[in-house]
């Protein structure tokens, strides 16, 4: 081979090459060593995955590392060795990094920027041009602080070595300084590994070996394929705490507090909701909404207090003031939230700081008081300033308790919220769009639900550059950590007030100059916390006290070469000068209806990514004039009527049925002569997806396929019934009876729905009319209701039967026989 080529990506990770390598297929590249190696010290984890790649074809081929690490993780090394030769990454700030990428660019090289973010890892991939019979090790390097939630520490690992391999071996080996006293390895469907998983535990060390033969990785359920295994190994643990002051680690003149106490009564709480109920929030959004909110309160204990208010271009409040959690409110708050309904602007400051007004009118004795967010987009109405509300949240909120907020899906300026949480001692969190996303709104909300102190403040002499010791609240399930330098005998005292009293907890320990070198975690873990607060601290702080933040992060970060939001890795290949660039991602969102992976400012050409669907247009008064084609319906009529029928532009995506009170919600794709897709879900277990290929079927434990044509099959639970006869779906739910069929028209397939049964009158959408009254006016007047409009004779095909009868109808203008508004019922 002429040259080697190397070219790198890491979300935001830059690829510059002075000559660019076709792709190839993967024939004839042989993963022959797959090694992931984790090492935990006192929930400080160390992981290195090691990839050896063989090309046994007679010539040059490009290779490529794919793997996945956790987004709290910071890469601390990465190395690629072919031919014999090491190329070893250097962190730099991210500035001198990009100087470098610049004078690539203007020297003419190509440089790419590409970013993907799921919810928990980040994609680091790199590719390489290997000669012919030749090897190349990639070893890459990420450490991380494992957080206590729910009582647990989980350590995932992402197993996809993109091909079986014939040595894969995954090693965890876990040290702890107190028992422990709890271990689970399982995947991410949550089934435990049949094979090639063993764990084994004594009093304070725990191994997890995870060695599937190739076989294994191709053979198995869910999880293999002809690609090898593509899983997360979730391992997860926890320890005992024989002493509620908390547990001590130090070496190296570095030490780690754990303080977690058990020992404490659970403190009653006082909650306000502040839910975003606009238009954008509709569909899936406000019925897992409804049915996450429905779950929380089943979690209220009685000397809880709560309320509850909705928001769009309005503010709702359900009750004036917080209510005690009594069997009464409870129902009532039910009530209220089963008729959540979407439509209007969002407007978030007016909202926010109601319910702040609601918690500082209502007692905080012996209490703790949480305000909870839940919101899908940016303030369009009222106060739209973000920087204006964020002051006049943090004003009124005044340090008294923690606000939290939960941004719905990518429309959400994530920014925006994070700050404001971190300036109110919360924290932002994404809930992700799908079927789970109520589970993640509950997940949460069980986080914050046990809070045993508030107000806690931990205090130590004989020890400097501490890392965060203030915390307005600490959850049952969750767990304080504090870093720091000693200088002498460290003496500790945690103070907080609980239910009933103040409490106070002390420790000491002596000074540690001895220095194992397994024991050197230490100094990395305080390296990694304070560089963690310190980019927090950066997002919230201006002037003089951001730039020493962001210096002091860039440091530090430099020092234990961490890869951050404010440095990058660079790899210059010896001789060649070639340049890679590693950056830290950041989440991606949607900028002006396209998504933008990050904000490192680097220039030069991008990967295309499709741009999203656009944003919701805001509700106006009338519908717009909609152009492009129609497709006609036919809208049965009381009596010995004749039939309406109407246009109904497409394509477009549509409400067809809503009901608040049963969680069911059914919409629809219409183009071409029918439907092309349509999504049913109901009460959140439940989700029907039917294509003009196939049927989904999703009951919350199992995940069915069916084809149209098949075998009659029926498909019975308490509240659904499913029905498949040749090209016509029955499907029932709860109290509602749709058939759907199936019908062909000039050589394309298409859906058509028969509404047979809807006996709630408050069902909204589409088909929310089955029947419809009118009278027939001298001139072709058709009057329904109070309006009168001009009508037409014609005829329209009845979809709605499998012989398809061509009728005569009178055909209106959508607007008179729509149950309101079709920008109501449009969906993106």
């Amino acid at each position: 081979m002429d040259r080697t080529t190397v070219g790198v990506t890491l979300f935001g990770l830059l690829f510059i090459w002075a000559t660019a390598a076709p792709t190839e297929k993967k024939q004839g590249v042989d993963i022959y060593s797959y090694h992931i190696n984790s090492t935990i010290h006192s929930r400080y984890a160390i992981t290195v995955i090691t990839s050896r790649v063989e090309n046994r074809l007679s010539e040059s081929k490009e290779v490529h590392f794919q793997v996945k690490i956790p987004k709290n993780a910071f890469i601390s090394k990465f190395r690629i060795t072919i031919d014999g030769k090491t190329y070893d990454g250097v962190v730099q700030d991210k500035e001198e990094a990009q100087q470098q990428y610049s004078q690539a660019v203007s020297r003419g090289e190509s440089a790419e920027k590409t970013s993907s973010v799921g919810r928990t890892l980040e994609e680091f991939k790199t590719s390489v041009m290997v000669g012919a019979s030749s090897k190349v090790t990639f070893e890459l390097t990420y450490e991380e602080l494992l957080i206590r939630r729910l009582g647990k520490y989980q350590l995932l690992i992402n197993v996809q070595p993109m091909q079986p391999v014939a040595d894969l071996k995954i090693d965890v080996a876990i040290y702890e300084s107190s028992k422990i006293c709890f271990l689970e390895a399982t995947d991410a469907s949550d089934l435990e590994f049949g094979y090639g998983l063993t764990t084994t535990k004594s009093d304070k060390v725990a191994w997890v070996d995870f060695y599937p033969t190739r076989q294994q990785q191709t053979s198995c359920d869910n999880i293999c394929g002809k690609n090898g295994l593509n899983t997360d190994l979730i391992i997860t643990y926890d320890v005992e705490r024989p002493n509620s002051a908390g547990e001590i680690k130090a070496s190296d003149s570095f030490f780690v507090h754990f303080s977690a106490p058990t020992d404490i009564k659970r403190i009653p709480i006082n909650v306000v909701f502040v839910i975003d109920q606009s238009g954008s929030m509709s569909g899936r959004k406000i019925i897992q909404t409804r049915w996450a909110l429905l779950k929380i309160l089943d979690d209220f204990a009685v000397d809880d207090h709560f309320g509850l208010i909705t928001f769009n271009n309005r503010v709702d409040v359900w009750k004036p003031e917080l209510v005690q959690a009594t069997k009464t409110n409870l129902e009532s708050a039910r009530s209220f939230v089963r008729q959540i309904l979407d439509q209007g602007d969002t407007d978030i400051n007016a909202a926010v700081l109601r319910g702040v007004e609601m918690l500082n009118k209502h007692s905080q004795d012996r209490s703790a008081s949480i305000l909870i967010l839940l919101t899908d987009g940016m303030p369009n109405t009222g106060e739209t300033d973000t920087t204006r509300i964020q002051a006049n949240v943090k004003e009124a909120i005044g340090g008294k308790f923690p606000f939290y907020c939960l941004g719905f899906g990518f429309d959400v300026k994530l920014d925006f919220l994070e700050k404001m949480a971190l300036e109110n001692n919360g924290f932002a969190r994404r809930i992700y769009e799908g079927s789970d996303a109520y589970l993640q709104l509950q997940g949460f909300y069980k986080e914050v639900a046990t809070p045993l102190l508030t107000n806690v403040k931990l205090n130590y002499t004989g020890a400097v550059n501490l890392t965060q010791t203030r915390f307005s609240q600490y959850y049952k399930g969750s767990e304080i950590v504090v870093a720091g330098q000693l200088t002498n005998t460290l003496e500790t005292e945690t103070t907080g007030t609980s239910k009933s009293s103040k409490v106070t907890y002390k420790h000491s320990t002596k000074k540690s100059t001895g220095v194992l070198l397994q024991d050197t975690y230490i100094r990395r873990l305080w390296g990694f916390l304070t560089v963690k607060q310190l980019l927090m601290k950066e997002k919230i702080l201006n002037g003089q006290e951001k730039e020493a933040a962001r210096k002091e992060a860039i440091d530090l970060s430099l020092k234990y070469t961490f890869v951050t939001p404010l440095t990058s890795m660079v790899v210059i290949k010896p001789q060649e000068q070639d340049v890679q660039v590693a950056q830290k991602p950041k989440e991606k969102e949607r900028v002006n209806g396209a998504e933008n992976h990050d904000s490192s400012g680097t220039s030069g050409p991008t990967l295309f990514v499709p741009p999203p669907p656009p944003p919701r247009p805001a509700p106006r008064l009338a519908d717009p004039f909609y152009i492009g084609t129609h497709v006609r319906f036919l809208i049965s009529s009381t009596g010995q009527q004749k039939p309406l029928c109407y246009d109904q532009p497409a394509p477009l995506n549509y409400r067809l049925l809503t009901d608040s009170s049963s969680d069911y919600f059914m919409k629809g794709k219409l183009l071409g002569h029918g439907f092309q897709e349509t999504v049913f879900d109901f009460k959140a277990n439940y989700h029907l997806k039917l294509s003009t290929k196939n049927i989904r079927y999703y009951d919350g434990l199992n995940d069915l396929t069916f084809l149209w044509e098949q075998e009659p099959t029926e498909r019975h639970t308490d509240s659904v019934s499913l029905i498949l006869k040749d090209n016509e779906m029955d499907i029932t739910m709860g109290t509602i009876r749709v058939v759907f069929l199936r019908h062909k028209k000039n050589g394309e397939f298409f859906l058509w729905p028969d509404v047979k049964l809807q006996p709630n009158a408050n069902i909204q959408g589409i088909f929310g009319k089955a029947n419809l009254q009118y009278e027939e006016l001298p001139g072709s007047v058709i009057k329904i209701g109070h309006e009168q409009v001009k009508a037409t004779w014609s005829t329209a095909t009845d979809y709605r039967r499998s012989s398809a009868p061509v009728l005569g109808c009178w055909l209106v203008p959508y607007e008179s026989v729509l149950p309101g508004r079709l920008s109501n019922f449009i969906l993106v």
